[in-house]
């Protein structure tokens, strides 16, 4: 859930995506009326509408017309305050061994700082990532695996389409048609 919530910023960096989101909260019901309200083309909206879907903000309500999801946004706000009041804690337990400080030497602040050489120490820094952004058996489009590794590249050595390969590379995503999932059984691979 954490990086659900790190990924509320991103999905309203975009004009677009916070004028659909506006139109709808203020009761546009269909895109038609999303489009018309926040005077966009129905290109830009049919885009924006579909991206705040994915991230789970705005629904079907139960006569089919568009709705935020308060819910979604409750979770995250609760989320949000018990990540505040925790300390963090890399995956891999107490924070102590060794996976847990390999992780704290190329992982800050919760950006990649560069990706290890060794071998050993790559595959404990990919699982992390892969943890930490995907959850097991969910299939993301290429577009949304993009836009959640660019969040870990920002000011890193690595881009995006490289730590995506090697993601792919290591078996921490798996790829078909353009669609990625998160295997089920990525925590026991990736270990030091």
């Amino acid at each position: 859930m954490p990086s659900a919530l790190a990924a509320l910023p991103a999905l309203f960096a975009e004009e677009s995506r916070v004028r659909a989101f506006a139109a709808v909260a203020l009761g546009a019901g269909d895109a038609a009326g999303v489009a018309l309200a926040a005077g966009l083309s129905a290109k830009e909206t049919a885009g924006a509408l579909r991206r705040l879907r994915e991230q789970g903000v705005v629904s079907s309500g139960d006569d089919g017309g568009l709705v935020v999801a308060h819910d979604r946004f409750r979770e995250l706000a609760r989320t949000g305050r018990s990540v505040r009041g925790a300390a963090p804690e890399p995956a891999g337990g107490s924070g102590d061994g060794p996976a847990d400080m390999i992780v704290r030497t190329f992982v800050r602040d919760g950006r990649l700082v560069r990706l290890p050489a060794r071998w050993t120490r790559k595959k404990v820094v990919l699982r992390h990532i892969a943890e930490q952004t995907f959850a097991p058996g969910v299939e993301y489009p290429e577009r949304t695996v993009d836009e959640k590794l660019r969040a870990w590249c920002e000011d890193g050595e690595v881009d995006h389409v490289t730590l995506r390969r090697h993601l792919v590379d290591f078996g921490h995503l798996r790829r078909s048609d353009g669609i990625y999932a998160r295997p089920a059984d990525t925590a026991r691979t990736g270990t030091a």
